[in-house]
């Protein structure tokens, strides 16, 4: 990556407050003078794995050739220092703690002259079980594909920390994803779109994603079929249907260059049910998959069982995905809820976290953030949101760039929320069709999308792991900032809280010049919001502060920045020393 150098500013701000007969005035007077602005140099630095248990070994690697012989490494969690030491070599490790889900910034830095430089920034994710904190990416080319090419893929991805993978039509028939040949797997096969898929290339990506310490999750419908299924064990008493004599069987008919239509299954059918569970055995047998990612296609209105009696289509993923849990149980779940299509069920049943495909109605920021909730109130806050929402939807019709600002202020938005964006793979994902790849990340969305990334994993626990949603009261001192509560507005910069026993997390996310307050951006306007520099702020809150302080990902690396402020009662002043897209304060009681 290009190095660079940003400014950050931290500056005091103190409110006074003077009593004339009888009446407060509040005043808030110059800030005094703080210790040198600190700089930031973006140098290349990377880990070994996408994920560590407990008390595993970190190991790093840096480019070292412009640090100083002064540079250390500092290891923070949240904004507490866990441990200080030098920095001796380009390559070095760290054994991680031994709490469980933990997420952690480590910090490359040095001080000359009561002048702080941080060099480099990188986010460790310290948990036993991946489904804590999905970050999901995914795979969907399985050609004829070199060894180089599938580990410069995975280690891509792990750069940017993604710990499970999504196999997107890796597989043969729906209803029979991998063919064997005798007893044994065929080497070559077709998908539906016919193109070749290579077993070993399937093997060499699982084997791979494992090395990084990423699951692998299989894909397939939880109820389609192939042309002539009957022939392959399929019974039509186990379809649904369009009418209620079984005459019609409910399809996707699909032209060329696909090989064949779908036809649709009753997922609470024990037959069918009984049918996937060998199905899912055979292809846990000969590939070491993690877990099976479950699709859908939404609603289909109405529709009927073969004895004529309605399909209740939404209630049956539940029974399905229980059916899979109880025979596998060792394997992971997860299922897409197309529009939040039978979500409800889905989430009482054993998935593992919750997956949401967004379409319209849900256009908005704010449907966004509404998904997300929904989606914890279901699971009773026991399951983490990713949400597959395609971006620049219109724009991918045809080769180009995806538009930096949109997928920035749209990522913004779900990983304040708590939420994970499925986006990343051999390529960033721009249409439902997982291996349509015409747009193309410039070098600043990429650059951009790691400390977004490392971000996510570093506070982690402040942003997916408990706390309660809420209103703060907090204004702008002066006409630099215009904040307005949430939900998103344009032309404003939207503020709301998130509430921790003896914490208050305050979020701003910049509209304050966005184009669209659509997420996806279809065409792809969206515009850089115009950084505001040192905004003063008034926090009326009503808990003695001991300490204030600042990440964003936009900034530093995504570094936390202690903050200087004063406290009156319950009244609080602080400068914000700047904000681009997002920034994340925290007050600590």
């Amino acid at each position: 990556m290009t190095s660079k150098i940003k400014n950050i500013t931290v500056i005091v701000l103190i409110l006074a407050t003077f009593s004339c007969n009888g009446n407060s005035t509040e005043i808030i007077p110059n800030a005094p003078s703080n210790l040198a602005t600190p700089t930031y140099t973006n140098v290349s630095i990377s880990i070994d794995k996408a994920m560590y248990k407990p008390g595993d070994v970190v190991s790093f690697t840096i480019d070292n050739t412009t640090l100083p012989a002064s540079a250390k490494v500092r290891y923070k969690y949240d904004n507490t220092i866990v441990s200080d030491v030098p920095l001796t070599a380009s390559s070095w490790q760290w054994q991680s703690p031994a709490d469980d889900y933990r997420g952690y910034m480590a910090e490359i830095y040095s001080i000359t002259d009561n002048v702080e430089t941080i060099y480099a920034t990188i986010g460790i994710d310290v948990s036993s079980d991946w489904t804590k904190f999905p970050r999901y990416g995914f795979l969907s080319s399985f050609g004829s594909i070199d060894d180089a090419t599938i580990h410069s893929v995975i280690s891509n991805l792990s750069r940017y920390h993604i710990n499970g993978l999504q196999f997107y039509d890796w597989q043969n028939k729906h209803h029979k994803p991998l063919p064997l040949n005798g007893s044994v797997p065929a080497t070559t096969w077709k998908d539906i779109a016919n193109r070749d898929i290579y077993f070993s290339t399937v093997q060499k990506y699982i084997s791979t994603a494992h090395s990084f310490n990423m699951k692998t999750m299989f894909y397939d419908l939880v109820y389609g079929a192939w042309n002539n299924a009957e022939a392959d064990g399929v019974s039509k008493e186990w379809y649904i249907y369009t009418d209620n004599t079984h005459s019609n069987i409910d399809l996707f008919s699909l032209n060329s260059p696909f090989i064949s239509n779908l036809y649709f299954l009753d997922p609470g059918n024990s037959n069918w049910q009984n049918y996937m569970i060998n199905e899912t055995r055979n292809v846990y047998k000969y590939l070491d998959f993690d877990g099976y990612h479950m699709d859908q296609v939404g609603d289909r209105g109405i529709r009927y069982k073969y004895d004529g009696t309605s399909e209740n289509l939404a209630g049956s993923f539940k029974s399905y995905i229980d059916a899979i849990k109880t025979a596998i149980p060792v394997k992971y779940n997860v299922m897409n809820a197309v529009a939040q299509y039978g979500q409800q069920g889905i989430a009482e049943s054993g998935t593992d976290f919750l997956y949401s495909e967004v379409w319209s109605p849900s256009d908005s920021f704010s449907d966004l953030v509404n998904i997300i909730k929904q989606n914890n109130i279901l699971s009773n806050n026991t399951k983490n949101t990713v949400l597959a929402a395609y971006m620049n939807y219109d724009n991918a019709n045809n080769p180009g760039y995806f538009n930096t600002p949109s997928i920035l202020l749209t990522n913004s938005v779900i990983f304040a929320f708590g939420g994970d964006h499925l986006e990343l793979g051999e390529h960033m994902l721009c249409k439902e069709y997982f291996p349509n790849n015409n747009l193309t990340m410039k070098d600043d969305l990429k650059e951009s999308l790691v400390n977004y990334y490392d971000f996510l994993v570093a506070y982690q626990n402040l942003l997916r792991d408990g706390g309660t949603f809420n209103t703060v009261s907090i204004s702008s001192t002066d006409s630099k900032i215009g904040i307005e509560a949430w939900p998103a507005s344009q032309g404003k910069v939207a503020v709301f809280g998130k509430k921790f026993d003896n914490k208050q997390l305050i979020h701003f996310v910049n509209f304050s010049n966005s184009t669209t307050q659509e997420w996806r951006d279809k065409n792809g306007i969206q515009v850089m919001p115009a950084t505001i520099k040192d905004a003063k702020l008034l926090l009326t809150i009503p808990s003695t502060v001991k300490k204030i302080w600042v990440a964003t990902p936009d900034f530093a690396g995504g570094a936390s920045r202690q903050l200087n402020f004063n406290q009156v009662g319950n009244k609080v002043s602080f400068i914000l020393p700047e904000l681009r897209y997002w920034d994340m304060v925290v007050v600590e009681y």
